[in-house]
């Protein structure tokens, strides 16, 4: 048995301050602006609220960029390479980074709450039944 107890709120403070820091910094380097007339591309997700309207970016390729760099991570993982710009560390480990530091910054584009989303779905998740060693040990089970 775990002694690990889960803390939403300490979930939802933390992923907060990340995504404010890895928005933060897409931002500051103008990642988030038209850069032929400097209007800004930061804001609300109009397309849950409003479907005819589209989002300030496009989404399917900030989601492209995110599942660039899980394949870069798998590559890495694949060949057991280190990192060409952080080469003390595994490219796995970099590319993890920088899958989850795209993630933060697209939330913070488009004004997403995935903080308390994290939060939730950890609580959720913490008690699925599916989610116990009991039922994935089983046949029929979640074995990965």
């Amino acid at each position: 048995m775990s002694d690990f107890t889960l803390n939403p709120d300490q979930v939802r403070l933390s992923a907060g301050v990340l995504q404010r820091q890895c928005h933060g910094l897409a931002k500051a380097s103008g990642w988030w602006m038209d850069i032929l007339n400097g209007t800004s591309l930061v804001g609300e997700y109009a397309y849950m609220k409003t479907p005819h309207l589209l989002p300030p970016r496009n989404i399917g390729e900030l989601l492209c960029l995110v599942h660039s760099e899980v394949s870069e991570a798998m590559e890495g993982a694949r060949k057991g390479l280190m990192d060409d710009k952080l080469p003390h560390r595994p490219m796995l480990e970099v590319e993890l980074a920088d899958a989850v530091i795209r993630c933060f910054d697209m939330a913070g584009g488009l004004q997403l709450d995935l903080a308390g989303a994290i939060a939730e779905k950890l609580a959720y998740n913490a008690g699925r039944a599916d989610h116990k060693i009991e039922n994935r040990a089983a046949e029929g089970g979640k074995k990965f």
